[in-house]
């Protein structure tokens, strides 16, 4: 029996609440080494620090994986935890920029340090539901499509989170300051603010997607019994393509994770030229008073770091829009290795924008004015957008055709070892290499993140992808003249 064909915006609504998750998830990423430095964390020691968010996903996603798999309830099997997830990352978003007043109680650092772990513990519960929804609720001939819908989503997601501490500052006129200890009054509104809207898209989801009952979706993917198979049992055998995809998440989300920790402090030493002394707390505490124009400068850095990160975001959303078709036609592998490699050119490239004469700039919302290497850094940033893109779609669209339908959800969990894995490997390395190496200046790891991306999109061509685009074309249209009434008779989302 086919299953049904989707409309576009069923295919929009069952990846919606993504969207919530990744403004969530995009606050975290581009202000918590921000965060952590203000609270007193040094340069070595934040690579440590970020291991907590890799172990928190390859301890976590397996698990819900698996027990996605096997739990029906009236809100579907992946509802569930989807809505777990977003409620716990709410109430850890809200409490994040409150380690100051725990002060009596705890240190910040650690308070920041355990709501880190929490927060993106319950972000992995939602991301593994979700990557496994669109498997279960597309069909095979629309899978590049549900896959490029939900990371277009995703993107937009992302943007808004990055530039909410930016909107507040130059729009709101926060203060985007903060002395040693503190969490800057821009940081702390910008997750009250996605925390909200992260539960309105999970909710929209929730309510908007309904779930094949067991009976259909065995039907749909062909299924007669579970297969009672142990976890390691699944590990060993998991399939080929799966195995190949691991070699080249390696090389691609270990330049990620470089990013996420460095980048605020490899963009406020180049483009506005801080000498990366004033990132050692020790050093700090040494001298009478921190320069003003040293706080200014990490605060608007910090704040510019969100605009960088939404044109990363942009152009991710733009090159999704336009990814399904590319796949189509030339093959996702040639998709997927054009996307890497773009990425790893623009982080080989960052080190070009030093120029610190300042430019005047209107965003029609603001006017700011920054550094001309600040500026110049949106462009390489544009690059590794289209590697964002490409990564957090191709791998999951390739993979999805090669998966047992009743065991997705736990080979999604499976597979996010080769997500995590890469990160807790860097997160041991990164910082003797940064210190031992590079003595502080954190542009070294941004080349490291280049090199990177380049062997990612070599190694992509040594996957086997089940579905060649002449190949998925035909069946596209052998689908569309199946099933062309079908979804019309089904109440399916």
């Amino acid at each position: 029996m086919n299953q049904p064909k989707l409309t576009f915006w069923q295919i929009w609504n069952v990846s919606f609440g993504f969207l919530g998750v990744q403004i969530g998830f995009a606050l975290q990423n581009a202000n918590i080494s921000r965060v952590l430095s203000d609270l007193g964390a040094n340069l070595y020691s934040l690579s440590y620090m970020w291991l907590l968010a890799p172990i928190m996903g390859i301890i976590i996603q397996p698990l819900v994986g698996a027990s996605s798999d096997k739990i029906w309830t009236k809100l579907g099997r992946r509802g569930p935890f989807i809505l777990a997830g977003a409620l716990t990352a709410t109430i850890a978003m809200i409490l994040m920029p409150q380690a100051p007043v725990f002060v009596a109680f705890i240190t910040p650092m650690i308070f920041g340090l355990m709501m880190l772990a929490i927060m993106d513990a319950a972000f992995n519960v939602a991301f593994q539901p979700f990557r496994a929804l669109v498997s279960d609720m597309v069909p095979e001939s629309q899978r590049n499509q549900g896959y490029a819908v939900q990371s277009l989503l995703i993107n937009i997601g992302a943007v808004v989170g990055s530039i909410l501490p930016f909107v507040l500052t130059n729009v709101l006129a926060m203060n985007n300051q903060a002395e040693l200890g503190e969490v800057a009054e821009t940081v702390a509104w910008s997750f009250y603010l996605g925390a909200a809207i992260m539960i309105g898209s999970v909710l929209w989801t929730i309510i908007k997607t309904k779930e094949y009952e067991p009976k259909s979706y065995n039907q749909y993917k062909g299924l007669n019994e579970s297969d009672k198979a142990s976890f390691f049992k699944l590990i060993l055998s998991m399939p080929k393509t799966m195995k190949q995809l691991a070699i080249v998440q390696f090389f691609s989300w270990l330049p990620m994770f470089l990013m996420w920790v460095y980048i605020f402090a490899a963009v406020t030493q180049t483009a506005w030229g801080i000498d990366p002394q004033w990132f050692d707390p020790d050093y700090i505490n040494s001298v009478e008073q921190v320069p003003a124009e040293v706080i200014a400068a990490k605060g608007a850095a910090g704040d510019w770091i969100g605009i960088l990160y939404a044109m990363m975001y942009i152009s991710a959303a733009v090159f999704s829009a336009f990814m399904s078709k590319l796949a189509h036609r030339f093959g996702r592998k040639i998709v997927y290795a054009f996307g890497l490699a773009a990425g790893g050119i623009g982080f080989l490239t960052m080190g070009m924008f030093t120029d610190p004469q300042i430019v005047h700039l209107n965003l029609y919302i603001t006017q700011v004015s920054v550094p001309a290497g600040a500026v110049g850094l949106l462009l390489p940033m544009a690059g590794v957008g289209i590697a964002w893109a490409a990564l957090i779609a191709m791998p999951y669209s390739i993979l999805a055709g090669s998966l047992p339908a009743n065991k997705t959800g736990v080979y999604m969990g499976i597979f996010n070892f080769t997500v995590a894995g890469p990160q807790i490997i860097c997160g041991f390395l990164a910082g003797p290499m940064l210190l031992y190496l590079f003595d502080n200046h954190a542009i070294s790891m941004m080349w490291l993140a280049g090199i990177s991306l380049v062997l990612g999109a070599a190694s992509v061509f040594f996957v086997q992808d089940k579905l060649q685009p002449d190949q998925a074309q035909k069946q596209q249209d052998v689908d569309e003249a199946k099933t062309k009434t079908v979804a019309a008779e089904q109440g399916i989302v």
